[in-house]
C-alpha cells in the first residue's frame, strides 16, 4: 500500500512540474526505480489513474526502468554493479558490501502538451 502514498507525491511534483513550463497536459511520467525500492509500476499505474482524475495528469501513462544496484565492496574497495541473484562482490566474492544504490524512485522526465503541441520538460529527480 505505500505506492498511494509515493503515487500521491509523484502526481503532486508532476503537476507542479510540468505547470512551471505552462503544460496543459501530462502523457507519460517516466520513473527510474532501484530494484530495492519496494514500488511495483503496475500498482503506481493503477493509483495515478484514480488520482489524476480532473487534473492535467488524467489519462497519463507511467513508465519505468530499473535503476542497476551499485555497491561498493569494503574487503577489495572495488565499485561495481550486481543484481538481486548475485549479491556479492563481482571481483572478491565478498558479501561485505556497501550498497550506493537501489532504493531510489525518480521522476526522470515527463512528455507533455503544451497548448496543444506535445513537448518533452526538463528533467526532474526525486527521492
Amino acid at each position: 500500500m505505500h505506492e498511494l502514498e509515493i503515487t500521491k507525491h509523484i502526481l503532486e511534483d508532476s503537476i507542479q512540474e510540468a505547470k512551471r513550463y505552462q503544460a496543459v497536459r501530462i502523457r507519460e511520467i517516466h520513473l527510474a526505480i532501484g530494484p530495492f525500492s519496494g514500488i511495483v509500476p503496475a500498482c503506481v499505474q493503477m493509483y495515478i489513474e484514480v488520482l489524476a482524475k480532473g487534473t492535467i495528469a488524467e489519462g497519463v501513462q507511467i513508465r519505468s526502468r530499473m535503476i542497476p544496484l551499485q555497491i561498493t565492496c569494503l574487503d577489495c574497495g572495488k565499485t561495481s554493479e550486481i543484481d538481486r541473484m548475485h549479491i556479492e562482490c563481482p571481483y572478491c566474492h565478498s558479501l561485505h558490501l556497501k550498497r550506493l544504490s537501489g532504493k531510489e524512485c525518480l521522476i526522470e522526465r515527463l512528455e507533455v502538451d503544451v497548448d496543444g503541441d506535445q513537448s518533452i520538460s526538463s528533467s526532474h529527480g526525486m527521492e
